[in-house]
């Protein structure tokens, strides 16, 4: 389980950096991967708590850091 803890870190933060280097979000590189790692983080606990999950450890992470850059900048992004 411990390990599991790891590998969403580390997989959150490559999704973060892949989409900054992408172009699907605007944030800066240490704020998408540190939106991306909180998100996963959050979401590894609610499966730990609760037995909600998508499927493999991999896929919750990649889905909870995507999840977590939709939801977290456009809800704090001001409109110009």
């Amino acid at each position: 389980m411990f390990l599991q803890l790891f590998g969403t870190v580390v997989i959150a933060g490559i999704v973060g950096y892949a989409s900054e280097k992408s172009g699907f979000t605007r944030n800066g590189y240490v704020p998408s991967i540190i939106i991306c790692v909180g998100g996963a983080f959050l979401f590894y606990f609610i499966r730990i708590m609760f037995g909600i999950r998508f499927g493999a450890p991999g896929l919750d992470a990649i889905l909870s850091s995507v999840g977590a850059l939709v939801i977290v900048p456009t809800h704090w992004r001001r409109r110009r």
